[in-house]
């Protein structure tokens, strides 16, 4: 069967009137309200700090004391305002790549308008299980991304794989780590496998604000550190990122290139390119009002999990893995199917089939079901190695390079530790809306747990 979030009215009321799903909602239909994955929610706080940016006119004010709060509250000493995350990434590598490989890295095309990038061929050990902003960002400065594998105790980079990958290709000098879905990863162990490789680390962090390892915030523990504020995030801004460090000459040079790279003179004085990606003070207004309620919804993310967590965790499925020393901030509760019985679906690269099976289901039976009811769920991460446009570049996991198994898909049959890969087969991820009510979650966990019947 296939059906997806595009499905008709006729297909969600054939699986609704399954006899499995019976006297869940006692035959009257479905949730009116649409029970969201994470979407914003607002307080009266944002229309005091955006108002202040009206009356005073843009003046920088609200984007330099988000700035300040933000910096004291991971415990850095600098946080730049941009206006993504994608912005702070990419800003990150250009950073360390000047520190790296120095500014004659970016060599010039013919012409001399523009660069073939500042990273030129070299390159650069990232996660396989994330979203692409990494690798977009790698490739976009001329870098060769290469995917290391997560942790099934985390999700995110696995340690003794990325000291794998250097034994293959120790000239790497950058390391590229996220905190997958708000659980942080075990960031000091890559750290310190940094440090005795000589590489810097950017520490994706746009997922995890608020999350802490050992006590200490995540995106303080990289050389660079990065914050998204995008619509679905555990604070909003509805667009907006960060750029975090400790280094003074990095926060200098990326408010430079966030604003054209303006030299120092009474007219427009431009010596290197530049970009336009600084924050809005109205986007700044937004966040400020939010990070005065980041605490809050903290709380009511982790009772969501903790929900799913005794209703959910057990046999026939597990909740993604809190890591030893940690406390998340559970943006994104996500479960993966573990029965017994072996569930049967097939993807190719846009589709899927299953076969509905008593005593099993398949992440995309359940996404289905659950969009049925009118319940949005969507996939884990769909591993970077395995997206069309990356799949020529390396992976590495516990058992070394991909290039060094070139038929490791035998007859359909997976022969090769993949983490990523697994967690992508097996994993959906669950409403995890603040604003979704107890009694909501109780009839959503009723859905996913009737698919096993």
């Amino acid at each position: 069967m296939r059906k997806g979030a595009n499905m008709t009215d006729i297909a969600a009321r054939c699986i609704r009137e399954q006899p499995r799903f019976k006297g869940i909602f006692q035959n009257k239909g479905t949730f009116e309200r649409r029970v969201r994955l994470a979407s914003p929610t607002m307080h009266s706080d944002e229309k005091t700090f955006i108002n202040q940016a009206f009356d005073e006119g843009f003046t920088g004010r609200n984007t330099a004391r988000l700035e300040k709060e933000a910096a004291e509250y991971i415990g850095v000493k600098h946080a730049v305002a941009l206006h993504s995350g994608a912005a702070a990434m990419h800003m990150a590598v250009k950073l360390a790549a000047e520190r790296l490989y120095g500014s004659a890295a970016a060599v010039p095309i013919s012409g001399g308008l523009g660069t073939v990038g500042a990273l030129q061929g070299k390159r650069v050990f990232c996660s396989d299980f994330a979203s692409s902003t990494m690798a977009d960002s790698i490739i976009s400065e001329g870098g060769e991304p290469v995917f290391v594998d997560a942790s099934d105790e985390d999700w995110s980079m696995d340690p003794e794989v990325l000291e794998i990958a250097f034994q293959r290709y120790p000239d790497v000098k950058l390391v590229m780590m996220n905190h997958a879905y708000g659980f942080p990863g075990q960031i000091m162990k890559i750290r310190e496998i940094c440090r005795d490789h000589g590489a810097l680390l950017i520490e994706d962090a746009s997922e995890s604000l608020g999350a802490k390892v050992h006590g200490k915030q995540t995106g303080s523990f990289g050389d660079y550190g990065i914050l998204s504020f995008g619509s679905d995030k555990i604070i909003t801004g509805s667009v907006g990122g960060m750029l975090l460090t400790d280094d003074d000459y990095s926060s200098k040079k990326a408010r430079s290139r966030a604003s054209h790279s303006r030299a120092a003179a009474p007219w427009r004085q431009h010596e290197e390119p530049g970009d336009d990606c600084l924050m809005s003070d109205i986007v700044a207004g937004l966040i400020l009002g939010q990070f005065r309620h980041l605490d809050e919804h903290i709380a009511k993310k982790r009772m969501i999990y903790e929900r799913y967590l005794e209703k959910l965790d057990g046999d026939i499925m597990y909740m993604n893995p809190v890591g030893e020393g940690t406390e998340p901030n559970y943006w994104m509760s996500c479960m993966t199917c573990e029965s017994n019985i072996l569930f049967q679906e097939t993807r190719s690269e846009r589709e899927y089939t299953y076969t509905n099976q008593h005593g099993t289901a398949s992440p995309m039976e359940i996404y289905d079901a659950l969009e049925a009811f009118n319940v949005e769920s969507c996939p884990v991460y769909k591993p970077m190695s395995l997206q069309p446009v990356f799949r020529n570049y390396d992976q590495i996991t516990l058992d070394g390079s991909k290039r060094e198994y070139p038929e490791f898909d035998q007859d359909g049959f997976w022969v090769r530790c993949d983490v990523a890969k697994d967690n992508f087969d097996r994993g959906l991820c669950l409403p995890s809306d603040i604003k979704m009510t107890g009694e909501e979650q109780d009839r959503v966990v009723e859905i996913v747990r009737s698919c096993f019947d």
